[in-house]
């Protein structure tokens, strides 16, 4: 049975038009142990169906190990956003992206596949000048209505710095991470382990936690 319905397949067609090179979804899961894992195939599935231009590549997890470890990917459902010529932008999504986070997946497609951005000029300025790696970690829930805002900021970040990975972490299927880094509301953005940012904020907030973080000694 389809999880989208036909209306919501034909409003995601119409939005997919403006995808204009390929994009690949590289799907990181396994057939058992994995919860959420045909889940969040089957919406990969159901998306790439609706555009000549998206293409799902789907992996296992241990038997494709080398490739998994090449993406840094460290645990499933993950899907890798990945360009033209399977150019990497860093957008990561770990869990399903279902509920409001749709949206974060279709705009991924969208700009990795239409190269369209919106960032402040000091953001950019900022991301030019970079130095040492950036990794964004914007934990969501399925249910959130201002986690997609927080999540599509940190993917333009990634899109345009090579200095920047940003992960969206579904956080009901990795209580761990949850645990580990004191998740008590959503979104919460962790940068580079250290610096903490709470809620959807504004642009130049999340730049200031940037810069912050860049400050910090490289632990790399």
């Amino acid at each position: 049975m389809a999880l989208m319905d036909q209306e919501t397949q034909d409003q995601v067609r119409e939005l997919l038009t403006s995808v204009k090179s390929p994009v690949t979804l590289r799907l990181f899961t396994q057939e058992f142990e994995c919860t959420y894992c045909t889940e969040t195939r089957q919406i990969a599935e159901e998306v790439a169906e609706l555009s000549d231009l998206v293409t799902l590549d789907v992996r296992d997890f241990v038997q494709d190990a080398e490739l998994a470890a090449a993406h840094n990917i460290d645990k499933i459902p993950a899907m890798v956003i990945l360009g033209e010529n399977e150019q990497d932008y860093g957008i990561r999504f770990y869990g399903i992206p279902a509920g409001y986070e749709f949206t974060s997946l279709l705009e991924a497609l969208l700009l990795v596949g239409g190269g369209s951005f919106e960032l402040d000029q000091e953001t950019q300025d900022f991301l030019d000048s970079l130095e040492q790696p950036l990794h964004l970690q914007v934990f969501v829930t399925p249910t959130c209505p201002y986690c997609p805002r927080a999540v599509v900021l940190a993917h333009h970040l990634a899109y345009v710095s090579d200095k920047v990975t940003a992960d969206m972490v579904e956080v009901t299927e990795f209580p761990h991470l949850g645990q580990r880094y004191q998740v008590m509301g959503v979104p919460r953005t962790v940068i580079n382990e250290d610096i903490f940012v709470e809620g959807a904020v504004p642009e130049p907030m999340l730049l200031a936690k940037l810069q912050e973080a860049a400050a910090l000694p490289s632990k790399q």
